[in-house]
């Protein structure tokens, strides 16, 4: 026997580790569906523009976003629309392989979920037409006063920390009106019923684009630097660095910039 046949089958069997090991990796990099070929996504679609119903079909910014995303993955997306508290308890009990509704980021959710950012907003504090309260922003004006939050969004606690200041500086508390939709809260400051409400910069530019006449904004954007991205389960790197890889095609062919153009946003949401 030659030198060379030892050599040939050592280069034999390391190729064969080789292909081996690359497979096993190729496999555990592959996310798990909740159902082969379907991007199975939670969302409450009560956060105009980011995903709303209109004419019986969910809309908006994420809902384009996600189309996207999942064609480039050659997968077919599928919405599940339930309310926004149901959706991290859902994503954890894998009825859905990840959350696309406008989440906020912030480290009491990070401790439950992993995600993977894509757009930052602020927000803005709307009144009705001519401002009859008074309010001059994300201040002591607002104590002693009726300001409409989404229900478990940021701008509940938004409100919640401002009325604690309230209370700290010896003024009024704020009432602090929760409702399931964004909508809903636009209705109770154009009825009269409350004097304020918080909604993100985005939500603000298109209920003036249609509602000019109703409502108006008042003081300064607040928290312009807080993140939005898609919730996966923790620890589900797979499914983490699958939605990245497709993310970064979107925005590399166009698509992210010419949707923030279409739903009108700042150019500062960009993360990218």
């Amino acid at each position: 026997m030659t030198k060379k046949a030892p050599l040939r089958r050592y280069a034999l069997m390391s190729l064969v580790v080789t292909c081996l090991s690359v497979s096993f990796f190729s496999r555990a990099a592959e996310p798990e569906w909740v159902e082969k070929g379907r991007m199975t996504y939670g969302t409450a679609a009560t956060f105009m523009p980011f995903e709303f119903t209109k004419d019986n079909t969910i809309t908006g910014f994420d809902i384009d976003l996600i189309n996207a995303l999942a064609k480039k993955l050659s997968l077919t997306p599928a919405p599940l629309s339930m309310e926004f508290k149901g959706l991290i308890p859902a994503l954890q009990g894998k009825r859905i392989d990840l959350i696309n509704s406008a989440m906020y980021i912030n480290p009491a959710r990070a401790e439950q979920v992993d995600f993977v950012p894509y757009l930052k907003i602020g927000g803005r504090v709307v009144v009705r037409k001519g401002n009859p309260a008074k309010i001059t922003g994300r201040d002591h004006s607002l104590c002693g006063k009726n300001v409409a939050v989404t229900l478990g969004g940021i701008e509940e606690s938004q409100a919640r920390a401002d009325n604690k200041n309230c209370l700290a500086a010896g003024l009024k508390e704020i009432n602090v009106m929760t409702f399931p939709a964004a909508t809903d809260s636009a209705v109770s400051v154009a009825q009269g019923r409350a004097d304020a409400e918080f909604v993100s910069t985005p939500g603000a530019v298109a209920l003036l684009s249609e509602k000019g006449d109703v409502f108006e904004t008042t003081g300064p954007e607040f928290e312009s630097d807080t993140h939005i991205g898609f919730a996966v389960r923790k620890g589900d790197a797979a499914m983490k660095q699958t939605l990245e890889t497709g993310l970064k095609a979107v925005v590399a062919d166009g698509t992210y910039k010419q949707l923030i153009d279409k739903w009108k946003f700042p150019a500062s949401v960009s993360i990218f």
